[in-house]
């Protein structure tokens, strides 16, 4: 089936032919639709802590972080803002010579309260030799757009959303998602030597510009917040694509017989956090950012579930510590299950009939994994995962992140299920990623292979099938051990298009 250019290209990429038949095999076979026990909810999967409990569980976080602290934010940023600007692509290529609909309206009604404006005022000028209100006055929408948009202006439709003016800040300055990320790490994740471990996953071609902001940015950052930056990078690995083929699952060729392999979305990203070598790992969407006088709540809601998760790891390793002394009593093992149950969301039926040995065993494997506590929001109909409770392949249910598209929309009872949920995952995840023992998980090993996806794309007009792997909070993380605790709404503002800049959060 191959040939060598076949060979040597994966070779280049790092990828065994065996990889690639597994995934011609998925092609066929597809993904399997995951059962649901129920969609997660308050007192079902769901943690609401009350006053007391948030403070103590800040308390925690700012004592652990006084300690021994390993602490890093992991920041995926390596997506282009591509479709951030569908809207305004649409503009363009439609060849409009004016705005229609709300969402043009909106933009060119409000484009001078984007961070970005001054920037692309001056790109109007250098370009057209007209600024901004007299391109519009002259009917010249698509130029300004341009402007924004293309190569030969600002480029906003081919750059990282990371790397985008987002907000406008003090003395007149302006903040990408990068630094606000920077200040956020200095706010809740710098350890008791004022070092705050930051690591990006970029896109190559971007590399150079997330360099050249942070070697311009920190410094004086450093200053502003009392830290020391430990900045890192890293990109996605060429060994993580995926082939992409035919609609009828052989491979795709382009004109020169040349296979096609595709970025396997951000489940490839397990690669970059395995690499990662601290105990707690924060993680949220590079967009999902305010300017500094309305983080307050961010910050407090990060600082609380990383105290849950300390209280949490804290005690699972003194179980664990008891399962590997031996002759655990009945009544403790009891008490261990239904800590299993209770705090952990476990629900296996066969386990409260096991003898102690059996018991003991099957309590080691549960707590021996690894640790994440994700806020969830209450549902306001953004589009996106959910918190569920979910089958895993030994019978057990626990918590999972799953997107729509894993679900049967032919079982009735599970799509009640989905409209029935009351909460959102906004991606705001704290991890603890070493076992009890303090020695580093291989997380490839908790993945549940069965959870990616199959997409329709498009390329030179041809349809072709592309592979998704396990999303990386969503079936990259199937097997480690979940709790969801509700955060407030307040926490999540996301910018999914252009005119979310608009909203009060962003402005």
């Amino acid at each position: 089936m191959w040939n060598e250019n076949d060979k040597k290209l994966m070779a280049a990429k790092g990828i065994t032919e065996s990889v690639i038949e597994a995934q011609l095999k998925r092609f066929e076979t597809g993904f399997p639709w995951l059962k649901l026990e129920a969609a997660a909810t308050v007192g079902k999967g769901i943690m609401r802590l009350d006053t007391k409990q948030q403070t103590q569980c800040i308390k925690l976080w700012k004592e652990y972080q006084g300690g021994g602290a390993s602490i890093e934010k992991f920041q995926p940023a390596s997506g282009a803002a591509s479709r951030m600007f569908k809207n305004l692509f649409a503009f363009i290529n439609e060849g409009k010579s004016t705005p229609d609909t709300d969402f043009e309206k909106q933009f060119f009604d409000s484009v001078t309260q984007f961070a970005f404006f001054p920037q692309l005022n001056k790109t109007c000028v250098t370009l057209y030799q007209k600024n901004v209100a007299e391109l519009v006055e002259a009917g010249r929408y698509a130029d300004v757009l341009k402007a924004l948009l293309m190569p030969e202006g600002m480029n906003y439709g081919a750059l990282p959303k990371g790397l985008l003016k987002f907000h406008r800040a003090a003395a007149g300055t302006v903040h990408t998602p990068l630094e606000e990320h920077l200040e956020e790490g200095a706010q809740y994740a710098a350890d008791a030597n004022r070092r705050v471990r930051i690591h990006f996953t970029v896109s190559p071609e971007h590399r150079s510009g997330f360099e050249r902001l942070i070697k311009a940015k920190v410094p004086l950052m450093e200053k502003v917040w009392g830290v020391k930056y430990d900045i890192t990078l890293s990109e996605q690995k060429a060994s993580t694509d995926t082939i992409a083929v035919n609609m009828d699952n052989t491979p795709y060729r382009d004109a020169n017989g040349n296979l096609l392999f595709r970025p396997a979305g951000h489940g490839a990203l397990l690669e970059n956090l395995n690499e990662r070598d601290a105990d707690v790992v924060f993680i949220k969407n590079v967009d999902n950012v305010v300017p500094l006088r309305l983080r307050s709540v961010s910050t407090r809601y990060k600082k609380m579930i990383g105290g849950y998760l300390i209280q949490v790891q804290r005690q699972l390793k003194k179980y664990l510590e008891a399962l590997d002394k031996g002759n655990v009593k009945s009544g403790e093992l009891k008490a261990m299950l239904r800590y299993a149950q209770q705090t952990l969301c476990i629900i296996d039926k066969a386990a409260e009939s096991m003898d102690d040995d059996a018991l003991a065993a099957w309590l080691r494997d549960k707590f021996n994994r690894p640790i994440r506590v994700c806020g969830v929001v209450p549902n306001e109909g953004e589009p996106g995962g959910g918190p569920y409770l979910a089958y895993n392949a030994d019978g057990s249910a626990s918590p999972q992140i799953l997107e729509s598209a894993q679900i049967n929309p032919d079982d009735e009872a599970a799509v009640e299920m989905m409209r029935s949920g009351t909460h959102f995952n906004p991606v705001d995840l704290v991890c603890y990623i070493k076992d009890y023992k303090g020695i580093k998980f291989d997380l490839r090993k908790f993945v549940d292979d069965n959870t990616g996806f199959i997409s329709v794309k498009s390329k030179d007009g041809v349809d072709i099938k592309a592979l998704e792997l396990p999303g990386l909070w969503n079936g990259s993380m199937s097997n480690w051990n979940t709790i969801f605790v509700e955060v407030p709404i307040d926490t999540f503002n996301p910018v999914k298009t252009v005119n979310d800049l608009l909203r009060k959060a962003h402005q």
